[in-house]
């Protein structure tokens, strides 16, 4: 249960603060798109994803387990934090996300943290690619500059939506969104180094701006945004509000649990270190009150930020740390900026965001390889995550996956004997 940053401390050198902030600023320079882009993805004001970050973002590394953490919104949740607004409102979400960090804070007490292992993998690879399609999905209207108001949010409804309406394409958007791609694709190719995210994404946006007005900005879509940080609050909590919310925390603190833990794993494999999964959870439960007190949305660790925090020489939680102050200067000194953003190249932002999410690289090994029967779970959970919604695939993935893995076992059967009736 002892944050990382405790251990790291005693011996901590001015070269490896040096490090630790030049990578700080490096993240944050990705973070910061990303984060706008995940919030309006999920239905929210586009500040929300940034207060995330600053709020999530610094707890996450300040009380977490983990040695190079990067805390934040996540894509993970934009399918879930999307139903929660559309049926319950911001001040839902808000109620959400802070029974869900309630639950981790619980989790973490009662050692949950190691329980991540009995996780099917194919449940988890699942709907991690059923998310990456519904992501890729939310964003072709953006992304082709169709004005689809009021679209549905189910994924056929969706799909059929923007098939009526493709005759109003808009060839700008589409260049923009595509000259976005391209950017972050042959900046991460030949310039790794560089913040290629933001390059990207402010390059197209004043390519927009300077010769093709009709396109979509942050500012024309949501106003301008506020530049004063908000006040802590707490939104309106009922018994029933409770009750009719619980299933939307769970999937929430199930989401942030396994994404930060599985963060954790991959950077102790880039890092050779080994995080404290208890801790990492608790930072989570905390980090999610927090957000919840601040009205934004949940945060967890992000995979792709943790490792790009590792590959600008990222050494200790303080990276993570200087990420969120260096957000929260930007969200003080720089967010009207913010309202250039052009919203085509947020979108092809977060098509190539869900296309990496889903791992394409190993598409055919999850066909193909390993037992029948977590092949057919792979698909199971990736087509109810599509199609219903995320709390019947976990659900149901889970369960079937846990018996699966006993039937290997070759559990003998318990005595058993009918009961007097």
């Amino acid at each position: 249960m002892k944050p990382q940053i405790l251990s790291t401390w005693p011996g901590y050198t001015a070269a490896a603060a040096t490090r630790d902030v030049f990578a700080g600023v490096t993240v944050a320079m990705v973070a910061i798109p990303l984060c706008l882009a995940i919030a309006i993805a999920s239905g929210a004001e586009p500040i929300h994803g940034l207060i995330t970050a600053i709020v999530g973002g610094f707890l996450i590394s300040a009380l977490g387990g983990s040695h190079v953490q990067i805390g934040g919104p996540t894509g993970a949740f934009i399918v879930v934090v999307y139903d929660v607004i559309s049926q319950h409102g911001m001040d839902g979400l808000v109620l959400a996300t802070l029974i869900a960090g309630v639950i981790l804070s619980l989790a973490a007490l009662f050692r949950a943290g190691s329980l991540i292992a009995h996780v099917p993998e194919p449940v988890i690879n699942g709907f991690t690619v059923g998310i990456a399609v519904i992501i890729a999905t939310s964003q072709l209207p953006d992304f082709l500059g169709i004005p689809l108001n009021d679209a549905p949010a189910h994924f056929l409804g969706k799909l059929a939506a923007i098939w009526q309406a493709r005759d109003q394409i808009a060839l700008p958007s589409f260049a923009i969104g595509l000259a976005t791609m391209a950017a972050i694709v042959l900046l991460r190719r030949f310039f790794p180094r560089f913040p290629g995210l933001i390059l990207a994404v402010a390059g197209a946006s004043g390519l927009a701006f300077m010769s093709l007005p009709d396109v979509a900005t942050i500012g024309s879509r949501f106003g301008a945004l506020p530049t004063e940080f908000p006040w802590p609050t707490l939104p309106q909590i009922t018994y029933e509000r409770v009750l009719e919310l619980l299933p939307s925390a769970l999937i929430i603190a199930f989401l942030a649990g396994i994404e930060s833990l599985l963060s954790a794993m991959v950077a102790d494999r880039m890092t050779k270190n080994v995080h404290r999964p208890n801790a990492e959870l608790m930072s989570q439960g905390v980090a999610n009150l927090a957000c919840a007190a601040f009205g934004s949305l949940p945060a967890t660790g992000a995979i792709a930020r943790t490792a790009t925090n590792i590959r600008a020489g990222g050494t200790t939680p303080v990276a993570g740390m200087v990420h969120a102050g260096v957000i929260l200067l930007v969200f003080l000194f720089a967010a009207p900026l913010a309202n250039y953003l052009a919203l085509p190249a947020l979108g092809g932002l977060l098509l190539l965001t869900a296309w990496n999410m889903s791992e394409p690289h190993h598409w055919r090994s999850y066909v193909t390889a390993g037992p029948v029967s977590d092949r057919g779970l792979f698909v199971l959970t990736l087509v109810l995550t599509v199609f219903t919604d995320l709390t019947v695939a976990i659900a149901t993935g889970v369960a079937i996956g846990l018996a699966l893995r006993l039937k290997r076992r070759k559990v003998p059967p318990q005595d058993w004997t009918p009961p007097d009736r």
